[in-house]
C-alpha cells in the first residue's frame, strides 16, 4: 500500500485509460470500443432491469427528457461498433491466424474460451438491437404501455424484418428479446469467473498493486536477508534451525503456495492476449519459454491446489508442484530477465517475478543451474570475480607493457 497516489494514478492511466492497449493501434482501438461500449451500455441495462422489476417502460425517459434520446442513440451506435469490433477480433484470431493466438498453450480450452467470449458479446449486442427494433415498432403502433421515447439510429434499419407481424406477435418478440438479453447477461456474469475475461474485474486491483520500482530492480530475498542476519547478529543463535513450515524456511518458490498473493492475482488477471510472449526475445528465437504460459500454468496449478484444499480442508501433498510438473527448468533458464513481457502487458502482470523466484529455488535449494552459471558462481565465491583467475593476478596483464 506504499505510494498510494502513484498507485491510484497508475490504475487510472492503465486500467481505466487503457494507455498500454493502444500501443498496438489496431487491436487497441478495437478493444477501446468494446471497453467503452461495455461500460456505457450498462446504463441501459440498469433501465431495463428497473422496468422489469417495476413493470414500467423506459422509466428513465421522463426524467432525462431529450437527453434520453441521445443516450439511446449512443447505446445503439456503440452496440453496432462493438459487433463490428468483435467480428474483426474473431477474424484476426481465426481467419488471419495471428501468431500469438496460435501458440501451443492456446490449444483446447483457452482457444474455445476466447471464441465463446466473442460469441457472447455478439449475441448480447444483437439482442439489444432486436429488442429496440421491436420496441420502436410497438411505440409507433401506439401499443398499450409502450411509451414513445428514444431515438433508434441503428435498430430502425432492422424493423423491416418485423413490420408484417401483428402487435401481439411484436410484443411476444420484444419480451423474448428482453428476457434473452437479461438472461444472457446473467449467464455471462456467472461464466466470467471461469474464463480469461475475469480481467474485467481484476485489471483494476492488479494495476493498483503493480510493481512500481524501476524494471531492472530486483527485490532482496527476505529468506536470504534473515539468514545473513542470523549469522551476523551476535544475539541470535546461528545454529538454531528455522521453524518448520514457516514462511522463511524456503528459498525461492517451487509451487504456488510459495508465491505471494499479488503473483497469484496476476495469474487470474491474465487475459491470454499473448503480447508478453510476442515481445519475449527468448520465445522469438525459438526457445521453449512463453511468459503467457507461465501465467496460465500458475493459474492452472492454483486451481488444482484450491480443489485439493476444498476436498481435504487443508492442502494435502499430491506429489505435484508448479516446478517441473507445469513449468520446466528449460523454460525458466531461457528467460533473459529483460522485462519485455512486463512492459508489454496491458494490465501490469509480472511473469518475470515468478520466473526469478523459481530460479532462486533451483539455485539455493537444489543447487541446480546450467553449468556455465555454476562455474560463474564458483568463481565469484573463490576468486571474487566471474572469471577463473585468482584475484591476486588481476593486474598481471600490466606486466606485458
Amino acid at each position: 500500500m506504499d505510494r498510494p497516489k502513484k498507485r491510484w494514478l497508475n490504475m487510472l492511466r492503465v486500467a481505466f485509460g487503457q494507455s498500454k492497449m493502444v500501443s498496438r493501434p489496431v487491436s487497441g482501438t478495437l478493444h477501446l470500443i468494446v471497453y467503452i461500449g461495455f461500460i456505457i451500455i450498462n446504463i441501459e441495462l440498469l433501465e431495463i432491469v428497473l422496468d422489469g422489476l417495476l413493470g414500467t417502460h423506459r422509466i428513465l425517459a421522463p426524467y432525462l427528457g431529450s437527453f434520453y434520446s441521445f443516450l439511446i442513440a449512443s447505446f445503439e451506435v456503440l452496440a453496432a461498433l462493438v459487433i463490428i469490433s468483435v467480428i474483426l477480433f474473431w477474424t484476426r484470431r481465426n481467419l488471419l491466424k495471428i501468431n500469438r493466438f496460435w501458440n501451443s498453450e492456446m490449444k483446447g480450452w483457452p482457444k474455445k474460451d476466447a471464441d465463446f467470449i466473442l460469441y457472447f458479446e455478439i449475441i448480447l449486442m444483437s439482442l439489444f438491437l432486436l429488442m429496440n427494433a421491436t420496441d420502436f415498432l410497438l411505440q409507433n403502433s401506439e401499443a398499450p404501455n409502450y411509451v414513445k421515447a428514444g431515438f433508434f439510429p441503428v435498430s430502425q434499419f432492422i424493423t423491416p424484418f418485423f413490420t408484417s407481424f401483428s402487435i401481439q406477435t411484436l410484443i411476444l418478440f420484444e419480451r423474448t428479446f428482453w428476457w434473452l438479453h437479461i438472461s444472457g447477461i446473467l449467464i455471462f456474469l456467472n461464466y466470467l469467473y471461469y474464463s480469461k475475461h475475469l480481467h474485467i474485474l481484476l485489471a483494476f486491483p492488479n494495476t493498483f498493486f503493480a510493481n512500481l520500482d524501476p524494471k531492472g530492480k530486483f527485490v532482496n530475498n527476505k529468506t536470504v536477508k534473515k539468514e545473513v542476519k542470523r549469522m551476523l547478529d551476535p544475539n541470535i543463535d546461528p545454529y538454531a534451525s528455522l521453524e518448520s513450515g514457516s514462511e522463511s524456511s524456503k528459498f525461492g518458490a517451487s509451487d504456488v503456495l510459495d508465491l505471494n498473493w499479488v503473483q497469484l492475482m496476476n495469474s487470474y488477471t491474465c487475459t491470454e492476449c499473448g503480447r508478453c510472449t510476442s515481445e519475449c526475445p527468448a520465445n522469438q528465437t525459438g526457445k521453449l519459454l512463453s511468459p503467457r504460459k507461465i501465467m496460465m500454468d500458475t493459474r492452472d496449478r492454483l486451481e488444482e491446489v484450491g480443489a485439493n484444499i476444498t476436498l481435504n480442508g487443508s492442502f494435502k501433498d499430491d506429489g505435484k508442484q508448479l516446478l517441473n510438473n507445469y513449468i520446466s527448468q528449460e523454460e525458466l533458464w531461457a528467460c533473459t530477465s529483460c522485462n519485455a513481457c512486463v512492459e508489454a502487458c496491458p494490465v501490469g502482470i509480472d511473469p518475470l517475478s515468478i520466473i526469478m523466484d523459481m530460479r532462486q529455488y533451483l539455485v539455493m535449494e537444489q543447487s541446480s543451474a546450467p553449468g556455465d552459471l555454476n562455474n560463474m558462481m564458483s568463481n565469484i565465491e573463490n576468486n571474487g570475480a566471474p572469471w577463473p583467475f585468482n584475484n591476486q593476478d588481476r593486474l598481471l596483464w600490466a606486466n606485458d607493457n
